[in-house]
């Protein structure tokens, strides 16, 4: 039950995060100010508070649903772990919907690069990948992928086979595409050479769906960049 509950929490706080991250895009307020703002209040902390494209993994969505599983089964409905549970579904789409609204919906025949496959960094691991969610709505659309992950791609492969391209460097993903889109913060992403994506790019776009990058600094470098929970610059 200890174990449960535990993750069933670190799920919450990243689901309720996410939702005040939309909020924040809605309202022209920038997450990261709020996020700094409740974290110093030693009540909350800063841990588990960084908005993304929604939590995967083996633990956080299983224990989730075996803990709210194990109230129904005595009669104890459980609204706050289902919204946590929906909200995280959902916050799987933003990135798409992004990609989406920015193509207004002509994605068809498309190059979209895709940085990041596994749940989290640090692991080969593809269970509930928010990545995969992006990748199935990309397809689905008629979009062209090329992807790359330091760990991951092998498992991608077993389940996409020729479907995507496999870039064996960040940079070789974005050979000829119309937009990058960021799934999983590997700090192989984090510093970038800027000129050099540019230049392999047929349109300087990224959906940075980790937050990686400052958008003002992006605006100067000449990309349209899009983030979870900021205001567009």
């Amino acid at each position: 039950m200890t174990k449960y509950v535990a993750n069933a929490l670190l799920a919450t706080k990243i689901s309720f995060i996410n939702e005040m991250a939309n909020l924040c895009e809605r309202m022209q307020a920038d997450i990261d100010d709020v996020r700094r703002g409740i974290g110093h209040d030693q009540r909350i902390g800063f841990a588990f508070l960084f908005p993304g494209v929604g939590y995967g993994g083996s633990c956080f969505p299983k224990d989730v649903l075996a803990l709210s599983s194990m109230a129904r089964e005595h009669a104890l409905p459980t609204q706050i772990l289902d919204a946590v549970h929906q909200v995280n579904k959902r916050q799987k789409c933003v990135l798409a919907e992004k990609i989406e609204r920015h193509f207004a919906g002509n994605l068809k025949g498309k190059t979209i690069a895709v940085w990041g496959l596994s749940f989290k960094p640090r692991t080969d691991d593809i269970r509930d990948a928010p990545a995969l969610v992006l990748i199935d709505r990309l397809l689905q659309l008629g979009t062209r992928l090329r992807v790359h992950d330091p760990e991951a791609m092998s498992n991608v492969r077993e389940i996409y086979g020729d479907k995507l391209v496999y870039a064996e460097l960040p940079m070789d993903a974005l050979e000829g595409a119309d937009a990058l889109a960021i799934v999983t913060e590997w700090g192989e992403f984090r510093n970038p050479e800027f000129d050099e994506m540019k230049s392999r790019m047929r349109q300087p776009v990224i959906f940075d769906g980790r937050n990686l990058y400052n958008p003002r600094q992006m605006k100067s470098l000449g990309f349209t960049y899009q983030c979870i929970g900021k205001p567009a610059v």
